[in-house]
C-alpha cells in the first residue's frame, strides 16, 4: 500500500503551500520594495520549477534532455521579450 501513496505529489503540494505563504508574507510584513521583489521573484521561480518537475512530470520520460532544452529556450525567449519591451517602452532605448 505504501508504494501506491503519491508521496512525491503530496510533498510538492506542501512545498507549494509554503512558497505561497512566503510570498504572502511580503505583503503582510510590509517589506521594502527591493526585498519584497527579491522574495517574490525567488518564490515565483521556485514555484514554477516545482510545478514543472513534480506535477507536469518533466523529468520522468526518456527524452528528458529535450524537455529541459525546450524549457530553457522558452525561458530565454520570455526574458528577451520582457527586457526588449522594457528597453523600448520604459527605458527609452530605441
Amino acid at each position: 500500500m505504501k508504494e501506491l501513496f503519491p508521496r512525491k505529489q503530496v510533498m510538492g503540494f506542501i512545498f507549494s503551500l509554503v512558497l505561497t505563504v512566503a510570498a504572502l508574507l511580503v505583503y503582510f510584513l510590509d517589506l521594502s520594495f527591493a526585498l519584497g521583489m527579491t522574495v517574490l521573484l525567488v518564490t515565483a521561480f521556485l514555484q514554477a520549477g516545482l510545478q514543472l518537475v513534480v506535477f507536469m512530470h518533466a523529468g520522468e520520460s526518456e527524452d528528458k534532455a529535450t524537455i529541459y532544452t525546450n524549457v530553457y529556450y522558452g525561458l530565454i525567449i520570455a526574458l528577451v521579450t520582457i527586457f526588449g519591451t522594457l528597453l523600448a517602452m520604459i527605458w527609452g532605448m530605441v
